[in-house]
């Protein structure tokens, strides 16, 4: 796709415009600079021609001096002017970044699950640095030698109407040439910033996995791989350098055939005595300063056609849209500074004939065994204020899919899924994800402080009332053996905690934002001994006055619900009251009790061994 001027002129104004006072004063700066610049040749020349003529030392002197002066000032305004195009451009794809990234963030999970977060890195960064010098320098560097090649011309027609029109028709072939080729290398700067967002996709995955990769000793495909991605990288870009740089090259030969023009017309008049020495001097002078600003022209179509490619990815990214509409929050509807609105304490949940498949372009982890079949089919479930259920299953039986489709990272199929009575589709999405909470057996640490990673950067939120969570979950002298408080740093990756003392970590996020349900997705298959007496004090307070969901493989696990929810296929195998199942020896739940089974074994033993 190839952007059109209406899509170049809208980011401009939507950018440039909270930047209207700098970017004024930068054109006002250019144009003292322009003039400055058509002002020194003709100096130079009455300097020559007083000079040759034997005019007085004392008129040379204030020549010279005046030219010195106009020099220098023209240094400081190039100066001034290069520091304001290079504040007003990062002010303005700064901006680009903050809309982008939030614009992605609000996308669906589905997206950003076929996107790795290297890819999605070099799309939102290394896209919009292509950016920088088309806000920074591409429109005021178009107007300002558009505008100094007009003086000069001017200048030119002014001095000798033969000499001017010659230069003129010189510099408007030269600038339709250049037009017609502006967007020859738009298709090879997009496919070359495609092949950078793979490269620096792997990359990072690769990254990420390097202890497993050196574990399965897959070094070597892995560099094999890297070099594969590398060189379509390079190769895309060689491509792209070359015909970008081809217009450059063309105007080079144009120049030098215009200064030629001008030196042969110049020395013709001047043998023939139309013209001074120094007039001379201020044509062949004027032909050069004519090919300074179509030289930067043709560099600005060059860094055009970058910048074009990055807008056509860029505006690719903005039209994706989201499979998930939001809700608008209604008017009135206060907000803490946690993001929570809504009814307080803990909240009815109800899945009426819910039927959900996963998209047929989900990543292969989460796709169902085949087309068309149902992750959940027919799901009739409710569960009232303070009730905790316990959901045991096989691996893929549908139970996270559950968390999914109540936190509403997908919207199902058919039927409905209710928090409080209402429709998640009706809730604002900001709303309903601070109503309910999530806790996972993967949890996600920041490189920062205690304080940061509990409160997610929300600086708001103070001290004392952080302290006070830690202190309602037990945790104050386990928090208090880190050092530092809630200053301790974390590192990268794990933390520098253990799996089990990262769950704790995202236990305390919870109770933080105290939501109405909470959802522990597999949160103690991981855990260790060190931890678990914590861990254990933790979730009975965590539970206490909200509605529970205890999504597990252990059978220990769920001797706090109140109700146990046996899925498989997607679909219900057996309901009930935790109590009334584990008394009852026609249940399923009773022969895994007796079996005595920890880890549930439901994937293990297969649905055969349950009919038993």
């Amino acid at each position: 796709m190839r952007p059109t001027f209406q899509l170049y002129w809208r980011l401009l104004v939507r950018y440039l415009r909270p930047q209207l006072g700098q970017t004024l004063l930068l054109l006002l700066i250019l144009c003292i600079n322009i003039l400055l610049q058509l002002i020194n040749p003709l100096i130079m020349r009455r300097f020559l021609d007083s000079a040759l003529a034997g005019g007085a030392m004392e008129l040379l002197t204030r020549l010279a001096l005046l030219f010195i002066v106009i020099a220098a000032v023209q240094q400081v305004a190039a100066v001034s002017s290069t520091v304001l195009a290079e504040n007003v451009g990062w002010r303005a794809t700064n901006a680009l970044r903050r809309d982008l990234a939030r614009h992605c963030l609000r996308l669906d999970l589905t997206f950003h699950q076929q996107h790795t977060p290297g890819e999605m890195i070099e799309r939102i960064d290394g896209d919009i640095n292509a950016l920088t010098r088309f806000f920074a320098q591409l429109v005021v560097q178009l107007f300002g030698n558009g505008l100094l090649l007009i003086g000069v011309l001017a200048v030119l027609l002014r001095e000798d109407m033969r000499v001017g029109a010659a230069m003129g028709t010189f510099a408007v072939i030269t600038l339709l040439v250049l037009g017609r080729l502006r967007n020859l290398a738009v298709p090879h700067w997009q496919r070359s910033r495609e092949a950078s967002a793979r490269f620096f996709g792997f990359v990072e995955e690769r990254l990420a996995g390097t202890e497993d990769i050196r574990a399965s000793n897959a070094r070597a495909f892995t560099l094999f791989r890297f070099h594969q991605l590398l060189r379509t990288f390079w190769r895309a870009t060689i491509r792209a350098e070359l015909l970008g740089f081809s217009m450059i090259n063309i105007a080079w030969f144009l120049f030098s055939v215009g200064v030629a023009v001008a030196f042969v017309m110049g020395a013709s008049l001047y043998f023939s005595g139309a013209l001074t020495i120094g007039t001379v001097y201020l044509i062949f002078h004027y032909a050069n300063l004519i090919s300074q600003p179509i030289e930067r022209i043709a560099q600005e179509f060059e860094q055009f056609q970058r910048a074009g490619a990055g807008i056509a990815r860029i505006q690719e990214l903005f039209a994706t849209e989201s499979r998930l509409a939001d809700t608008p929050a209604a008017a009135g509807e206060g907000e803490s500074a946690q993001g929570r609105a809504g009814p307080a304490g803990a909240l009815a949940v109800e899945f009426e004939q819910v039927r959900f498949a996963y998209p047929t372009d989900a990543p292969p982890e989460e796709a169902t065994a085949g087309l068309g079949q149902f992750a959940l089919d027919g799901f009739q479930l409710r569960l009232e204020p303070n009730e905790v259920l316990g959901l045991l299953g096989r691996t893929g039986s549908g139970k996270t899919t559950l968390a999914r489709l109540l936190l509403r990272l997908y919207d199902v199929d058919s039927g409905r899924v209710l928090v409080a009575g209402k429709d998640v589709r009706r809730w604002p999405l900001q709303q309903l994800r601070a109503q309910v909470g999530m806790v996972t057996q993967n949890v996600q640490l920041f490189q920062a402080s205690i304080r940061d990673n509990l409160t997610f950067f929300d600086r708001s939120v103070p001290d004392a009332r952080i302290w006070e969570a830690i202190d309602t979950l037990g945790l104050t002298e386990w928090y208090a053996s880190l050092g530092d408080g809630l200053d301790a740093q974390l590192q990268i990756g794990s933390g520098g905690l253990s799996a089990g003392e990262s769950q704790l970590v995202a236990f305390t996020r919870i109770f933080l934002r105290d939501p109405g349900v909470i959802v522990l997705d597999e949160a103690s298959s991981r855990l260790d001994p060190a931890t678990e007496a914590f861990l254990e004090r933790a979730v009975t307070r965590l539970l206490s006055s909200r509605t529970g969901i205890l999504i597990a493989h252990r059978l220990a696990t769920v001797q706090r619900a109140d109700k146990i929810v046996i899925v498989e296929n997607g679909e219900i195998r057996e309901q009930g009251d935790r109590g009334t199942l584990a008394a009852d020896p026609a249940s399923h739940y009773y022969r895994l009790l007796q079996l005595g089974i920890e880890d549930m074994g439901v994937g293990e033993l297969g649905a055969g061994e349950l009919d038993r």
